[in-house]
């Protein structure tokens, strides 16, 4: 098989930096970016925060007594989802195939490149153009495979690159903390740190069976990983605009109950899909057809999110403001739009860390016993909402035929 040429790029310390762009006067001093009030949760932080022991998704009110002279700002979305585009917009116009992994990250894949010109160079004159023309520091990993590229990129922080050769992908990984492999948190580096293993090198040498006896199923994969092994895809890239679901109903009704409990069953469906998507909305809307097939719909912006809490009230919302003719209803419709990638990493501006782990821990479940496993009581009887696929990996939309309940 042909040598592959993975790149992958980041955005070095993205909010904190898009600040930095906009007021020239944050430049070297310790910054904090995210939730203001007492429960607020830290998005990014700059590189002088760092030595103090401030790191993102950490509570504000930890993060400022550890660092009292840091400058905190809440943060705007939009601003950073703009700077975002700008920079896909470079790799795009630079790049055949490459895959957008959240609002600062990219990889892009340059095999066969060499052809035409030293893939090498090619990277490190992307990252130039990006820098010159976003005024962004941005760092890259080029290696065989993504796994190893990002961890690259990791160790070339700040604004730098680093090209690990082909075949030198285990004597990069040796010397590192395990925890520098993704999918490496907290609570496997605790086991790893227990069985003594605090290096890669040990991983290496270490027959996988006994990994996999430790860890289970996830052992093999930090394995793998371990040793520069990793087969996983690029994404291309492929902007998906909107989602949402819709429901025809046997017989139109007018069953109030019946009408709110399908509603919340399926913003709950599509922000479980945005969560499992790594990606927040601003736009909501809600539609409405009535027997006489007369179909109204009414849309609201919001700030970027992807938390239940926040988005069935705005459909609720909707539907009072739309449902005016008290006539029976023969479909009802959610959809959500106006995107940007980023995970939780947003959501940090506005929820506080109870609300986080809660979403976190939600979607562990859903993910592991299928969607209905945790849902709303309120929701209870309306089981055909929801699907499994994930409908940000890339794929173009698929048209969903009007489903009878």
């Amino acid at each position: 098989m042909k040598n592959k040429s993975i790149l992958h790029l980041d955005l070095d310390a993205f909010f904190v930096s898009v600040e930095r762009k906009q007021n020239s006067e944050l430049n070297g001093k310790p910054l904090i970016v995210g939730g203001m009030g007492d429960r607020g949760v830290v998005a990014a932080c700059s590189y002088e925060t760092r030595k103090f022991g401030v790191h993102s998704g950490m509570a504000m009110k930890v993060a400022r007594q550890l660092c009292p002279q840091a400058t905190v700002i809440k943060g705007n979305a939009s601003t950073y989802t703009q700077h975002s585009k700008e920079v896909t917009e470079i790799i795009k116009s630079q790049v055949p195939s490459f895959e957008k992994a959240s609002v600062d990250e990219f990889y892009a894949d340059l095999s066969g490149m060499d052809k035409f010109f030293g893939i090498n160079q090619f990277a490190s004159e992307l990252r130039q153009t990006i820098i010159k023309e976003s005024g962004l520091p941005i760092s890259f990993g080029l290696s065989q495979n993504k796994v190893v590229s990002k961890i690259a990129t990791g160790e070339a922080k700040p604004n730098a690159e680093i090209v690990i050769p082909h075949g030198n992908e285990k004597i990069f990984l040796a010397p590192l903390s395990v925890n520098k492999i993704p999918m490496v948190g907290n609570k496997t580096f605790q086991k790893l740190l227990s069985l003594g293993v605090r290096e890669i090198k040990t991983i290496q040498e270490m027959p996988v069976e006994m990994l996999e006896s430790v860890l289970g199923k996830a052992g093999r994969t930090i394995w793998k990983r371990a040793n520069g092994l990793d087969d996983t895809p690029i994404i291309p890239y492929h902007e998906r605009k909107s989602i949402s679901t819709e429901r025809t109903f046997g017989r139109d009704t007018i069953d109030m109950v019946r009408l709110h409990a399908t509603l919340v069953a399926m913003a709950e469906s599509l922000a479980y899909q945005l969560r499992r998507g790594n990606k927040l909305t601003s736009v909501v809307s809600v539609k409405i057809r009535y027997s006489d097939y007369q179909t109204h719909s009414k849309q609201v912006k919001i700030s970027y999110t992807s938390a239940d809490h926040i988005l069935i009230p705005k459909v609720e919302m909707l539907f009072k403001q739309l449902y005016s003719r008290r006539l029976l209803i023969r479909l009802i419709g959610v959809k959500f739009s106006g995107f940007v990638g980023g995970n939780y990493q947003i959501n940090l501006f506005d929820d506080s860390e109870e609300m986080l782990n809660l979403y976190n821990s939600i979607d562990k479940i859903k993910e592991r016993f299928g969607e209905h496993s945790v849902m709303r009581a309120v929701t209870m009887g309306t089981k055909t909402i929801g699907r499994m696929g994930n409908p940000f990996n890339g794929e173009p939309p698929i048209v969903l035929a009007h489903r009878k309940q």
